[in-house]
């Protein structure tokens, strides 16, 4: 696993970013070759939808031939409700680049059959070939989706109970008041995240801090389900300085020296790729 260390917020949505254009255009997608996207909501990734964006319009990245799938949606809230992902989505990124609407794939919280719902969502995920790169982001607890502390780490989409922590959280974005936060949502298992080829958590503020400590430091735990990242092979946390206000002073040295070998084995030219892998030439 890696874990770069960025000054601020500013600097992890732009380094964020710049690694989803590289993967995307060194990837070279085409309608036969599509690159799935996995994407999150809330307010870890906002940066990073408004750099991909100006990328876009810069002429630097395509999605036309990017399948989406997002990670989560709240149960019973109207599609057109301004704090429904699907909105969130629409507005943040989606009506902005040039990505086919029938590629976006965000679940239905008002589907007639929740978990059949749910199913096939997994069986869309599964027709395209899998989720090249899921992005995601934290709450306080740790939990990634909505996959709440105590959620199975083989856990596929699913319905979800949302923590009483979790609805205090997102009353942000509900003009602070809990009662107007919907109390059940549709996600992602963490299986179904883990499944993905690769998976890159970022991870923001002081008030996360403990949550990555939890995720670096200790073991594997389902009460902190974000650090199921630990086993995945191609896993990635992106996160800021007051992210680290938990860690020991050794894991940071540790993790940003890796990344300072890391970056010089990766400059232009190399024979080493973004995802570490050496690159061998067809004369080799």
């Amino acid at each position: 696993m890696r874990l770069i260390i960025k000054d601020k917020y500013d600097d992890v949505c732009q380094y964020t970013a710049e690694y989803v254009l590289a993967r995307i255009n060194e990837f070279n997608p085409t309608a036969e070759r599509p690159f799935v996207l996995g994407l999150p909501t809330g307010s870890s990734p906002i940066g990073v939808y408004k750099k991909l964006v100006q990328f876009h319009r810069e002429g630097m990245l395509s999605f036309k031939h990017v399948i989406t799938f997002n990670m989560d949606e709240y149960v019973h809230l109207p599609r057109d409700h301004p704090e429904s992902y699907h909105s969130f989505m629409w507005e943040n990124l989606f009506k902005h680049v040039d990505i086919q609407p029938q590629n976006v794939n965000i679940l239905d919280g008002n589907a007639k059959d929740l978990e059949k719902e749910c199913t096939e969502y997994e069986a869309k995920i599964a027709a395209v070939g899998g989720i090249e790169l899921f992005l995601g982001g934290i709450g306080p607890d740790g939990h990634i989706a909505f996959n709440e502390p105590g959620s199975s780490l083989s856990s596929r989409t699913r319905i979800k109970t949302l923590a009483y922590e979790t609805i205090i959280a997102n009353s942000r974005f509900f003009g602070g008041d809990v009662n107007k936060v919907p109390k059940l949502a549709l996600t992602v298992g963490v299986g179904t995240v883990m499944d993905a080829r690769e998976v890159l958590v970022i991870i923001s503020g002081a008030g996360k801090a403990l949550a990555l400590s939890k995720c670096i430091e200790d073991g594997v735990n389902h009460m902190w389900t974000v650090s199921a990242i630990q086993l995945h092979p191609r896993g990635m946390i992106v996160c800021d300085e007051d992210a680290t206000l938990e860690l020991h002073v050794k894991t940071v040295k540790y993790f940003k020296s890796i990344e300072k070998v890391h970056s010089l084995l990766t400059t232009e030219g190399s024979k080493v790729g973004l995802d570490g892998k050496v690159r061998y030439s067809e004369a080799q």
